[in-house]
């Protein structure tokens, strides 16, 4: 019988497929500092260029005076996005996850937006009701200028694409994506997880007062808490994106 022919090679044991993993508390935070600076040198090469095609000195007072551009402005948000798809792709593939799966890219029921919505709006509308109680401006004063700008340059249209799509996708993709995900099966937990998030995300808008950040970090901590209650990453992207064109339509009424 073959069973007992020693003439015959032993059969072939194939390995067991190795199983997927997701990047825990450490390696999550090190491919997130690698995402982030992808993202500035996609927004930092935007500046840089026009720069140079404007004749100006590269330095920083001709880095500031394009800053201040709305067009600018703009398209270094843009850039900022295919950086930080190539580097989570780069990341994601060695854990043997499915891109969308690893991200929470999965749809949500309507009532699950509605609830969104609504908690977003009411949350907005407090901390816009105590900006103008203390006298404060409702929305930052930079935002016009930029805004203007973008107005002059006939970008109006580029600034609401990078503000209210591009923004919202890749810092979403970042923050209640990656870091979320890597970040909530580790120690730290679900919550642990929506806090930090919330911290670094904040953390990306030093442009504005502590007002502002503060406002910032409350509306983290509600998209990390929509995140993990739905486990969908697109509602804080739909989320984040109704906020932002919200506030650049206000932004455009009030400076008239």
């Amino acid at each position: 019988m073959d069973a007992f022919n020693s003439d015959l090679p032993p059969a072939a044991i194939e390995p067991a497929p190795r199983p997927p993993r997701v990047w825990k508390f450490w390696g999550t935070a090190l491919w997130g500092l690698v995402i982030f600076t992808a993202m500035f040198l996609g927004q930092l090469a935007v500046v840089i260029y026009t720069v140079l095609l404007q004749g100006g000195p590269l330095s920083v007072t001709g880095i500031t005076q394009v800053v201040a551009n709305g067009l600018t402005i703009s398209l270094s948000v843009i850039a900022g996005l295919p950086m930080v798809l190539l580097v989570l792709w780069i990341a994601i593939r060695p854990t043997r996850i499915p891109f969308a799966d690893y991200l929470g890219l999965r749809g949500t029921s309507w009532k699950n937006v509605i609830i969104g919505v609504i908690a977003l709006g009411v949350l907005v509308g407090v901390w816009d009701a105590v900006s103008r109680t203390v006298g404060r401006e409702v929305t930052p004063g930079f935002m016009g200028d930029v805004l203007k700008s973008a107005q002059a340059d006939g970008a109006l249209w580029l600034l609401v694409l990078a503000f209210a799509g591009a923004a919202p996708l890749w810092e979403e993709l970042f923050a209640r994506g990656w870091l979320y995900r890597g970040w909530s099966e580790s120690f730290l937990g679900p919550y642990g997880a929506i806090v930090l998030s919330a911290l670094v995300w904040t953390l990306m808008h030093l442009q504005y007062d502590w007002f502002f950040l503060c406002e910032v970090l409350s509306i983290g901590l509600l998209f990390g808490y929509l995140r993990y209650l739905t486990g969908s990453t697109w509602l804080t992207i739909l989320l984040h994106g109704l906020n932002n064109l919200a506030a650049t339509i206000q932004t455009w009424w009030l400076t008239g």
